[in-house]
């Protein structure tokens, strides 16, 4: 069960697309570091293929997410730096396989020079908000 609420759009604003424009909630926070397409080896998926790295980022963040205790509902807002803003589209369709399109988390995409790696397109980072007394080690 969710522990936030989510304002899509506060009186005054226009519309998000694909995002809410707050998000709040009560309980333990879990921060998620940014993640890139890289897997168990520390080598990069995807190369080049915005779809694929972004499927990568999703899958380490929902391992993220799992060892924290925590799952997508539960994320209050995601950070997105992107190389280019072309992969937007491609992020974005990933992304809505794992979220509920009634209950998006607030988010904010910046465009980057670069990221830790040439090679990568994309990293993400993650707020979560858990029930209080959910803690894990």
């Amino acid at each position: 069960m969710s522990t936030l609420s989510h304002l899509t759009t506060p009186a005054g604003l226009a519309p998000g697309n694909g995002y809410s424009h707050v998000v709040h909630g009560e309980g333990r926070i879990v921060a998620i570091s940014g993640q890139v397409s890289l897997d168990a080896h520390g080598e990069v998926v995807g190369e080049g293929d915005p779809t694929a790295q972004a499927e990568q980022v999703f899958a380490n963040l929902h391992r993220c997410l799992e060892g924290a205790g925590a799952t997508f509902a539960q994320v209050a807002k995601f950070t997105f730096f992107v190389t280019d803003l072309a992969v937007m589209p491609a992020l974005r369709s990933v992304r809505d396989r794992y979220l509920d399109p009634e209950r998006l988390p607030a988010c904010s995409a910046v465009q980057v020079a670069g990221l830790v790696r040439p090679e990568l397109l994309i990293e993400i980072e993650a707020l979560a908000v858990l029930p209080s007394g959910t803690a894990r080690t």
